[in-house]
């Protein structure tokens, strides 16, 4: 089978979902695709017959996604989040936290809002995912309040969190980066050339300083400006409607979810907090959150056992979409890992290029495997191994490769509608996932030209 072929699922799934519009179906036929050039590549099924082995493989492997413990927290998580924010919802809990912040002057305007989520991002650098849902969460109100879009706030959120947790390494991802860099020789600690990496890492830097003028200015450009002028945004429960309760209603399961996933992290990694485990701390953190807020509900006398029930499946129904989005995202990238996507990808970058390319391509590579993929981690882990020796080899700043593979793959990250990042942002925010992936790609890819031009000037210059 040519190696070529290895990028047939990311190319049915891209051009399903520009034709129809719809990511889970793409994500189905992506994942059979896979499987089904798995399927023939063992020479063993015919082609006809291979598309019954190929059906058989798709559900296999996305049961698969299961016996995984990391990505099944990963799905309860998803499912828990959202009878959280049903309880927070019906509590009056979201309104009166909204009005608070209002009267009290942290509020007032697009502006203050827009600032506070970007701080909220930046604060909680500890975990991606937390970093989303806190912001997302705490800002959803606030948006409605001041007419801005959830499209708007998945922008904000998502080119905040990633980039920050990229930048600021303190966490699970600043681990499991060092745990790839242990095996080389670098001629100083692997830390050091994790810090190097920070002003190298050119499009988290720019990301950040986009959204910034995003939140500073209120202009929005291309798809997004297009969509609010419209009016098409607001698709879900405009939580400001509802009767102002108590602010504690949210503000206390929203603390207990932050703090419980920072005491989690140094739990479970026995007081390292970048030793700590990213899935069962977020896992536990938001079941106790949930937790908290069926108690302060119950308490209170307005709800019965059964209504708090009912209304926490409501919440686990709506987002029921964005998680099975989510299952099938994480059963694509690991089919594609096992075709060999990545390092047909990798592969290239290595053979055919000037040395003062090697930094820009590798960011393309790396945000072409992320896109295609749907996962930075798998990036990093493809890529770390092949840019490291690369510099090792050609004399070029490690520091330099590592800033341009982890850049890259956020970066594919944030253009990809298959990423479980995507859905974790579109389901903290509210909207759309398509119309999230649609109204931030302009973004993300001046960024990500911008980027570009930074690592051609910085190859150059070190060679």
């Amino acid at each position: 089978m040519p190696e070529w072929f290895t990028l047939l699922p990311a190319v049915v799934a891209i051009a399903f979902v520009l034709w129809r519009k719809e990511v889970t179906v793409a994500l189905i036929l992506a994942v059979f695709t896979s499987e089904y050039l798995l399927v023939l590549g063992t020479g063993n099924s015919p082609v006809f017959s291979g598309l019954f082995n190929g059906f058989i493989q798709t559900v296999e492997r996305t049961v698969g996604v299961f016996e995984d413990a990391g990505n099944a927290r990963l799905l309860v998580f998803s499912v828990l989040i959202g009878a959280l924010l049903a309880y927070m919802r019906v509590s009056g809990g979201v309104s009166a936290t909204v009005q608070r912040m209002v009267n009290s002057g942290l509020a007032t305007n697009a502006r203050r809002t827009g600032m506070m989520t970007y701080i909220t991002g930046i604060v909680v650098f500890v975990e991606s995912n937390l970093s989303v849902l806190t912001a997302g969460i705490l800002s959803r109100g606030l948006f409605d309040r001041f007419n801005m879009s959830r499209e708007r706030l998945a922008f904000i959120i998502d080119s905040t969190s990633a980039p920050i947790c990229i930048l600021i390494l303190l966490n699970a991802w600043g681990a499991f980066v060092l745990a790839l860099l242990t095996p080389y020789d670098l001629g100083q600690s692997a830390v050091s050339i994790l810090v190097a990496t920070i002003p190298l890492n050119f499009y988290a830097l720019a990301t950040l300083l986009v959204v910034f003028y995003t939140v500073w200015t209120g202009k929005v450009y291309g798809p997004l400006a297009k969509l609010e002028a419209n009016g098409s945004a607001h698709k879900t429960i405009n939580e400001v409607e509802i009767e102002p309760g108590r602010a504690r209603d949210m503000l206390v399961p929203l603390a207990f979810m932050v703090l419980g996933m920072l005491g989690f992290m140094l739990w479970t990694g026995n007081g390292d907090l970048m030793q700590g485990s990213g899935s069962k701390s977020v896992l536990y953190a938001t079941v106790m959150a949930v937790s908290v807020a069926f108690i302060m509900l119950i308490s209170q006398k307005k709800f019965t056992h059964k209504q708090l029930v009912e209304e926490g499946f409501k919440g686990i129904g709506e987002i029921l979409p964005l998680v099975a989005i989510l299952l099938l995202s994480i059963a694509l990238g690991a089919s594609v890992k096992e075709l060999g996507t990545g390092v047909f990808i990798s592969g290239l970058v290595a053979d055919y290029l000037p040395l003062w390319l090697v930094p820009a391509v590798i960011f393309i590579a790396g945000a072409f495997a992320s896109f295609t993929t749907g996962t930075s981690w798998g990036t990093f882990a493809l890529l770390v191994p092949i840019g490291i020796p690369i510099a090792l080899n050609l004399n070029l700043p490690p520091s330099l490769m590592l800033a341009a593979v982890l850049g890259g793959g956020v970066f594919g990250d944030h253009c990809s509608p298959v990423s479980d990042t995507t859905a974790v942002s579109s389901l903290a925010a509210g909207c759309d996932i398509l119309d999230h992936v649609e109204t931030q790609l302009p973004y993300a890819l001046f960024c990500g030209g911008i980027t570009i031009i930074g690592y051609i000037i910085a190859g150059l210059m070190v060679t």
